[in-house]
């Protein structure tokens, strides 16, 4: 985190609000002072007395108190909050942020408060797709405000998908110990993570074995190092990690769509997702019934997202990745330079290996160098190659710089 150890926690009304007694618990363990700002809604799933157990510390709710607003308390709580960060924050709340009402004291101290904000979104998945909620997100994103989350999974109302408010620890770990400070800090990195669905009909298509699991590790790493961090998911069950944006999509066609929407600022690119080569050239409407002994697919090739975001002129230092069943150095220099990449991460991959499992070693190759990462969990392993990469990287713009 910046400078400064008071933190201002706002709690909105949604049932995930009994997740932020923990996460005010674990802000005062870490060492921070906490004081916490509820909406009307939120005391009604958890108590003020409860956070003020926790924090030490009175808990406001109304703007119109006149203990504290005799002095102009709002602005006085303002001033003092070092960091804000709301959690959960409800999509009644963003929306309100996003338009500047001030009609609560948590909505105004939104306005008043100069301290960095961030804000964790909890609610139904519909909800969190619904185009305003996504509008009004991107618009508290483009003024600063940071997005942690929302995580995928079971909802309380027993829907599934985006929507959860991440756990308080992810949520401690994401402000605490990643910052602009970090070695990838001002930095915006874009990954790609999982596989890709190409439909045959409405109920059948073509997939691989592919968890996401590498490329959400790796896009973790890059944010506890600072970097804003864009991650274009194929389908997968995994959660969003802390300070993430996510992008769902399903086929490579949308993958490609996304990447390009969404690749202006991009520093650091990384292709990580298992991106069908092939799709059915004309898949059915309607599903293929088993009417016949034999049954001809006729396959067209995808676009290669990471070729032809390496050939871009300026474009973004490319890193990709290249899962092989044999011959795994021989096949990964060849797409290293036949792609054009900057650096390339190989695996082995088969029965028990690379895909669907917690463990991967690999083969890290740049143009007149490599070297090897042994066989660790995915998120150590990410850790560790986030470190490789940066090396690389500043390699690179020195390399830029020297030829200006």
């Amino acid at each position: 985190m910046e400078a400064g150890n008071n933190l201002l926690l706002g709690v909105t009304g949604g049932i995930a609000a009994y997740k932020s007694v923990e996460l005010a618990r674990l802000f005062r363990k870490a060492g921070l002072n906490v004081r916490v700002v509820m909406t009307d809604a939120a005391t009604r799933f958890v108590t003020p007395m409860t956070f003020q157990a926790i924090t030490g510390e009175a808990v406001r709710v109304d703007l119109f108190d006149p203990m504290h607003e005799a002095a102009m308390g709002h602005i006085e709580l303002a001033r003092w909050a070092d960091h804000f960060l709301i959690a959960p924050a409800s999509a009644d709340f963003l929306a309100r942020m996003a338009n500047g009402l001030a009609d609560d004291l948590l909505s105004t101290l939104c306005l008043v408060s100069t301290a960095p904000v961030s804000v964790a979104p909890a609610m139904n998945v519909n909800m969190w797709k619904h185009a305003a909620t996504r509008k009004n997100i991107e618009l508290l994103a483009d003024r600063g405000v940071r997005i942690l989350g929302p995580a995928v999974g079971e909802q309380a109302c027993g829907d599934s998908g985006p929507g959860r408010m991440p756990e308080a620890a992810e949520i401690v770990s994401a402000l605490m110990y990643s910052s602009a400070e970090g070695v990838f800090g001002g930095k915006k990195v874009m990954l790609t993570a999982g596989p890709t669905r190409e439909a045959v009909d409405p109920v059948r298509f073509i997939s691989n074995r592919s968890s996401g699991r590498m490329g959400f590790a790796l896009a973790e790493a890059f944010a506890r190092e600072g970097a804003e961090v864009v991650l274009v998911s194929g389908p997968v069950s995994l959660d969003t990690p802390p300070g993430v944006e996510r992008i769902d999509v399903v086929s490579a066609q949308q993958m490609h769509d996304a990447v390009f929407d969404n690749l202006s600022g991009v520093d650091l690119f990384v292709g990580c997702a298992a991106v069908a080569d092939y799709r059915p050239e004309h898949p059915s409407g309607q599903k293929i019934k088993k009417n016949a002994n034999r049954m001809e697919l006729s396959l067209v090739r995808n676009p290669d997202i990471l070729a032809e975001v390496a050939a871009l002129d300026n474009g973004p230092f490319t890193f990709g990745f290249a899962a092989e069943t044999g011959a795994l150095e021989e096949n990964a220099k060849a797409k290293l330079v036949g792609k054009g990449l900057h650096m390339i991460a190989a695996n082995l991959v088969g029965e028990g290996l690379g895909f669907d499992v917690e463990e991967n070693a690999l083969q890290v190759l740049w143009p007149g160098g490599e070297t090897k990462l042994p066989m660790q969990d995915k998120k150590s392993l990410a850790r560790a190659l986030v470190g490789i990469v940066a090396q690389q990287y500043s390699n690179h713009l020195h390399q830029q710089g020297g030829s200006v």
